[in-house]
């Protein structure tokens, strides 16, 4: 065990862009756990486009960052020494335990995970927040029913190629919107989506009359701005619009960009409805073996997009879900 817990700080609180002078890098010493507490070293940071909102000193689902405060992150430790009775020595575990090198906990919102099924990754992926987002929001908030047309932005992210491949499972017509030809590709190949739509490349709105022509009858938006503008036009009747995200609109400086298309939720006898994942923390457990099964039946895919670095390579990384050069769920492993 080294003598120092590197650690990122929040330095100042971004305008637009996050960037590398926003944070600091700081070494402490590496916490010694009291009565009732492990010692996790950090094996796993999990990055999501949630963090830019976490960041911003405004009212939201958590508490922001506070300037100074260690990063918050969810992620995996392995326990190196611990004076607690439900955690040993080689224990994986996840939880929010910041980006650092080394995390003390009293237990309380950690959970163990059996590396021996999953990968540890895997367990802030699929089996994770994104797997239970996907999960939920699809099947709870959008109401989803067998044969209905799905439609999900972001659909190459970590909860996009959730949400295409759980809509597939339950019989629907799925099609994704992502950027590129690489990742439209992967859609409609590997990950059995029935059509996919480069919005780089593609005017959005005549897509989606070719690959929906009988309308959305769930939109899953990731992203926000005018790709919902877009599927708005296009919404079934009694369509259902879950708003999960909005990743184009997290680093505006204008601020954020409404639908100009929302009266279509009137003339369709729409609903669109945000969502915020922690509501359905009683049940994570269901829907985890729920999707543990249907990746062991090769039904479901995992995707990940590992990179190997420290954790001073955090906020380098962290761009690269604003940048769109990840697929599927990004994780920093730390080596």
């Amino acid at each position: 065990m080294t003598e120092v817990n590197r650690q990122i700080r929040l330095a100042r609180r971004p305008v637009g862009e996050v960037r590398p002078e926003d944070w600091e890098h700081a070494d402490t010493a590496v916490p010694v756990p009291g009565d009732g507490e492990f010692l996790g070293r950090t094996r796993y940071v999990s990055l999501d486009p949630a963090m830019r909102g976490w960041l911003d000193d405004r009212p939201s689902y958590l508490p922001p960052v506070g300037l100074g405060e260690v990063m918050r992150a969810g992620s995996v430790v392995e326990v190196v020494a611990s004076n607690h009775p439900g955690f040993r020595v080689g224990d994986h575990v996840v939880g929010t335990f910041g980006v650092q090198d080394y995390a003390v906990s009293d237990g309380k919102g950690a959970l163990k995970v059996d590396t021996a099924l999953a990968p540890p990754s895997t367990y802030l992926g699929a089996l994770g927040m994104p797997g239970m987002t996907a999960y939920f929001g699809l099947l709870e908030v959008g109401a989803l029913k067998e044969g209905e047309t799905v439609v999900v932005s972001g659909a190459a992210g970590a909860v996009g190629t959730m949400v295409g491949q759980i809509a597939k499972v339950k019989g629907c017509r799925v099609v994704g919107i992502a950027g590129g030809p690489e990742k439209c590709a992967l859609l409609t190949g590997e990950l059995g989506f029935d059509a996919a739509i480069d919005y780089r490349a593609e005017d959005v709105r005549e897509a989606l009359r070719t690959h929906a022509p009988d309308g959305i009858d769930v939109y899953f938006d990731n992203v926000g701005g005018p790709i919902l503008d877009a599927a708005l036009t296009r919404l079934a009747m009694h369509a259902r619009v879950v708003i999960c995200g909005a990743i184009s609109q997290y680093n505006s400086e204008k601020g954020v960009r409404g639908p100009s298309n929302y009266l279509s939720l009137l003339v369709r006898r729409a609903r669109m409805e945000g969502f915020v994942i922690f509501d359905y923390a009683p049940r994570f457990a269901q829907a985890a073996a729920e999707i543990a099964g249907w990746i062991g039946e090769g039904r479901i895919t995992v995707k990940e997009h590992v990179v190997e670095g420290t954790v001073d390579d955090f906020p380098e990384t962290l761009g690269m879900l604003f940048r769109g050069e990840n697929t599927g769920k990004l994780v920093l492993r730390l080596v």
